[in-house]
């Protein structure tokens, strides 16, 4: 049986800590990576701190086969994502002449100047590949297996469409809930059993209430999908009203 890829993600901003912004980059990549058969196993939130950054990047980087980020990379001061990427990699930083003609082209159009602070978003660390944006043209980038992304969502979605398109896939994840009418307490023990049967899968419960009824939601989750189907059938043969 295939090994899935694996991957992390960075979400880089003061704006996400603090409570300002919501962020909707996380459910929208776990979906994508969900449907690719690529394993997302760690999701971390950090502040605009370049050491916090950077120590992230190397970490998370050598224990994943991918490290998607978002947010920093931008025009402002504070938009430090990009240095900090090549820091972490040790590799020097500079206006690249492609990025800076996509760029150029999108502000002539626009009627705006292409000055010093949006040029800051032509800054690509060396060795690194351009992440394709066909939203708002500054571009991303990858470098070794980090993708560097915008924290805009409109912009994010855009490009991990682009990365997407462009790296392996594995087995796709198959999902299949069920609904029963007990509290947890009652099922834990009939489900702990079924787990031990069906070791490859993944299978959780979330308790709900509604109209005055407890129960819970049981969800299997594996790559096979007669093994599911199978756990699914254990489940409703054990619960059955």
């Amino acid at each position: 049986m295939m090994t899935n890829p694996t991957a992390a993600m960075l979400v880089i901003g003061d704006e996400i800590l603090s409570g300002r912004t919501r962020d909707a980059n996380m459910h929208h990549l776990a979906g994508k990576l969900t449907e690719a058969g690529i394993d997302l196993l760690e999701v971390r939130v950090i502040s605009d701190n370049r050491d916090a950054i950077v120590a992230a990047v190397r970490m998370l980087s050598a224990s994943v086969d991918h490290l998607f980020t978002s947010g920093g990379i931008g025009p402002t001061h504070d938009d430090i994502t990009a240095d900090c990427i090549a820091a972490a990699f040790d590799v020097p930083i500079d206006i690249r002449a492609d990025a800076r003609a996509l760029l150029q082209a999108h502000y002539d159009v626009q009627g705006q100047k292409l000055n010093a602070a949006r040029l800051r978003m032509a800054r690509i660390p060396d060795g690194a590949t351009l992440i394709d944006n066909p939203v708002s043209v500054a571009p991303g980038f990858t470098l070794n297996n980090v993708h560097v992304m915008a924290g805009v969502p409109s912009v994010f979605r855009a490009m991990v469409e682009s990365v997407m398109a462009t790296i392996s896939h594995g087995m796709p994840l198959i999902s299949r809930s069920i609904s029963v009418t007990r509290g947890e307490g009652d099922i834990a023990g009939p489900l702990a059993d079924i787990a031990v049967d069906f070791p490859a899968l993944s299978i959780g419960s979330y308790p709900f209430q509604k109209d005055g009824v407890y129960g819970s939601n049981i969800v299997l989750r594996g790559h096979d999908e007669d093994t599911v189907a199978a756990a699914a059938h254990a489940v409703e043969r054990a619960f059955q009203p």
